[in-house]
């Protein structure tokens, strides 16, 4: 593979496209077989992990290593995985199927067949589905527009970029992952949560302050204050509050650019190549995905029967209120993975479930509206992990062409692999159900359908809500620290609030002791760091999976 030493002097990444100067293509013979291998792997075993364990494991890495192993076969027919790009294709249909499969297909469908409604599943199944292919698209979109830029960590994404980049290159660059890699390891066997650490190396500094405050105040309210945060619905509150505001800030971001281009375009200078064109990019695709998601809540109104337990007025208002809580449900999600490497998916379902309780939907309304939102999200962020990998391979966008195809063929690696993860799913629901077996979480949507309406619950909510909005305001649209002290009081995991400020006194120290060129150095062990706590994660619960 051919390099560019000047572009590597400046950003350290490699050449911007191969030799040959295409990028591989996902429909190449040998790319489409081993990402429909992948894929069917990354699906079985998302399910698996999230019915047995309730958690989905990133299986990127897998797809990547299996890669780089078939490019060390000495076969003429393996000689294509030798490109980082093809191997960017692998991890991308990889980690498409796995989550797709698990949070945006398993998990909705077990929300009717907990609560006795067997007839919904089939048309919920055939609504999520098409939620979560939009949902990708939507992202596909939205990279690198003024709300989702390429630029921000995306944190997954950076470990997987890392770790490929590692084993193309070798040299200083691999021993360094490897140590960020080992420490990962050794930190997961002692139940540490190393990608919170990785995530805090690399992640924006007040973003990432804000999630640790919040990691901490989740984990020692009770014991120390006697405060129960999820009783006082604390951390729901103030999402919504921070949410609001984000999704105003969107919206005036949008506006902004629109308007600087305007006046570039007046002006005699001209504006330059592209100027705002990611903003018309960000709100054409804001527009289109409300407009998919109204046609999604309708098809799952009528399709399930919910429509006929409701008012002609009920329903519309019910249609409406679906489709603008699953778009604010994809984007909050995606804002807090970018920055964090971690999403509240679950907990931001639920709370736009407990609105919908509020408002006073009925019991069959509240669950296709718990399914349709948690089937929105959790593919936008993935998707936005893997287009980051595929961005830094790609040489940061040195080639805008380069970049702009490898960009659609992850989008077509990625199709493919949800189109597995439709299929899994299909035919293997049953056997898991029979078991009594579902996404662990449902338990919890199901109960709230049942408790109702509380006037104490919507109290909570709009109390709290008034400083997540001040915090999200206060920090602006490019830290969001509203979301993210929001994202980590809903995350109840231990010791993470530690590890990330763990990961802030590291960065703040790193230059200090070991020089400013240290920067980079960090970076790659945060990604080795991440890697090996997705590693051990993903090695560990296929292990109690099978027992």
């Amino acid at each position: 593979m051919s390099t560019d030493a000047t572009h590597r002097a400046v950003t350290d990444a490699p050449a911007t496209a191969p030799a040959g100067g295409r990028h591989p293509r996902a429909l190449a013979p040998g790319n489409l077989i081993l990402t429909v291998v992948l894929s069917v792997f990354g699906a079985v075993v998302g399910v698996q992990l999230l019915a047995t364990l309730g958690v989905t494991p990133s299986t990127s890495l897998i797809g990547a290593l299996a890669a780089m192993t078939l490019a060390r076969v000495p076969l003429v027919a393996f000689r294509g995985f030798r490109s980082v790009h093809a191997q960017n294709l692998a991890q991308t249909s990889i980690s498409s199927a796995t989550f797709g499969a698990a949070n945006s297909l398993f998990l909705p469908i077990g929300i009717p067949f907990l609560f006795g409604m067997d007839d919904m599943i089939v048309p919920m199944l055939v609504g999520v589905s098409v939620a979560m292919l939009v949902d990708a698209w939507l992202l596909y979109r939205m990279y690198d527009t003024p709300a989702f830029p390429a630029k921000n960590p995306w944190p997954l994404g950076l470990a997987a970029a890392e770790a490929i980049r590692a084993g193309d290159e070798g040299g200083r660059r691999a021993k360094v992952l490897g140590l960020g890699l080992v420490t990962g390891l050794v930190g997961a066997v002692f139940s540490l949560p190393m990608s919170a650490f990785g995530v805090a190396l690399i992640g924006g500094f007040g973003a990432m302050a804000a999630f640790g405050v919040g990691l901490l105040f989740t984990q020692y309210a009770d014991p120390l204050f006697g405060l129960d945060l999820n009783a006082m619905y604390l951390p729901h509150g103030m999402m919504i509050g921070a949410g609001l505001v984000a999704l105003v800030q969107v919206a005036r971001t949008i506006l902004g650019a629109r308007r600087a281009n305007a006046a570039q375009a007046r002006s005699a200078a001209g504006a330059p190549e592209g100027a705002g064109e990611g903003a018309r990019r960000l709100g054409r695709s804001m527009r289109l995905g409300l407009g998919a998601y109204l046609a999604i809540s309708v098809l799952l109104a009528f399709g399930t029967g919910a429509a006929t337990h409701m008012s002609p007025g009920m329903l519309i208002g019910f249609l409406v209120y679906a489709s603008v809580a699953a778009f604010l449900h994809e984007l909050l999600v995606g804002i807090a993975s970018m920055h964090s490497g971690w999403f509240p998916a679950f907990a931001i379902a639920l709370i736009t479930l407990l609105l919908g309780i509020l408002i006073g939907f009925p019991p069959e309304a509240l669950v296709v509206l718990s399914g349709f939102t948690a089937a929105t999200g959790p593919a936008f962020a993935d998707m936005g992990y893997d287009l980051k990998t595929g961005y830094l391979l790609r040489g940061e966008n040195a080639d805008p062409a380069f970049e702009l195809e490898g960009r659609r063929q992850q989008l077509i690696a990625a199709m493919i692999g949800f189109g597995v993860a439709i299929a899994v799913v299909l035919v293997s629901y049953r056997m898991f159900f029979d078991n009594g077996q579902t996404a662990p979480i449902d338990a919890a949507y199901v109960a709230a359908i049942k408790a109702g309406p509380s006037v104490e619950t919507a109290k909570h909510l709009a109390l709290w809500a008034v400083p997540g909005a001040i915090v999200q305001l206060v920090g602006g649209s490019k830290r969001q620290l509203g979301i993210l002290l929001a994202t980590g009081l809903l995350i109840t995991t231990p010791m993470a609030g530690w590890m990330v400020a763990a990961g802030i006194a590291a960065r703040v120290l790193a230059p200090r002791l070991l020089g400013r060129d240290v920067k980079g150095d960090l970076e790659v062990f945060a990604g080795g760091a991440i890697a090996g706590d997705a590693l051990y994660s993903f090695g560990n619960g296929v292990f109690k999976a099978a027992k």
